[in-house]
C-alpha cells in the first residue's frame, strides 16, 4: 500500500492539499493511506522548508503549493 503524507502545520492550504490527495487516490482507484504530518520536527526531517508539501512513500514529490488532483496523480505509483 502506498503512503501519502501531507506535510504542513494545519493551514487552509494544507487541508486543501490533503483533500486533493484523497481525491487523486479515489480517481486512480489505488490503495493508499493519506496521512497528515503537522509536527514541525517531523516535517524538517523531510528537508522541507516550504509547506504544504506532499511525500509519497517517504519521498518528497511536491513542495510549496496546493497541487491539483491531476498533479498529484502524476507523482503516484499506478
Amino acid at each position: 500500500m502506498t503512503t501519502i503524507q501531507v506535510l504542513g502545520t494545519g493551514c487552509k492550504k494544507c487541508v486543501s492539499l490533503k483533500e486533493n490527495a484523497e481525491a487523486a487516490v479515489k480517481e486512480l482507484g489505488i490503495e493508499a493511506e493519506v496521512q497528515k504530518v503537522e509536527d514541525i520536527n517531523e516535517i524538517v526531517k523531510f528537508g522541507v522548508m516550504s509547506t504544504p508539501a506532499l511525500a509519497v512513500d517517504g519521498q518528497v514529490k511536491l513542495v510549496g503549493k496546493v497541487a491539483t488532483p491531476e498533479e498529484i496523480k502524476a507523482v503516484l505509483p499506478h
